[in-house]
């Protein structure tokens, strides 16, 4: 992968990953999408509905198509929320707290894998240009002069 652009990379891991994932939540009548939210809930107290969205860098519309079928699947109940009447309280119902701790034990896994097949020293690198990557997009860094190309 050393000749491909950063780009590349990130996607074509991205999307292997995806697919692992899916993989694995298909054995367990799920999709990846159902275990990340599964994941993004307190199992505890609920997450309010307008924050879960942002904690998932997910759009509302996605979100909402995911929780109405996990809501007719019987993982999660929305609930008045008592600090904001405006807002609903995403909860998981006890099936939704089952499947949670399935996704967490998947995700387990991939990172125990990952960690066993790389030193410390490659896992601490990773993790830091993954965060300079996220803090350029972040900070608007990388598109901040006119993109000059052959025809300029």
């Amino acid at each position: 992968m050393k000749d491909k652009t950063i780009d590349y990379a990130l996607r074509a891991t991205w999307q292997a990953v995806a697919r692992m994932y899916n993989e694995e939540a298909a054995k367990f009548d799920t999709t990846m999408a159902t275990g990340f939210t599964l994941l993004s809930v307190d199992p505890e107290k609920g997450t309010p509905s307008t924050s879960l969205g942002p904690k998932m860098g997910m759009e509302s519309t996605s979100l909402s198509r995911i929780l109405k079928n996990m809501e007719e699947k019987g993982l999660i109940r929305r609930k008045p929320n008592p600090d904001d009447g405006r807002s609903v309280l995403i909860c998981l119902t006890p099936f939704g707290k089952e499947k949670r701790e399935i996704s967490k034990a998947v995700v387990l896994r991939f990172n125990d894998v990952v960690k066993s097949a790389v030193t410390e020293e490659q896992l601490d690198g990773f993790f830091s240009v993954m965060e300079v990557i996220n803090e350029l997009i972040t900070e608007k860094k990388v598109y901040t002069k006119e993109i000059k190309t052959d025809q300029s």
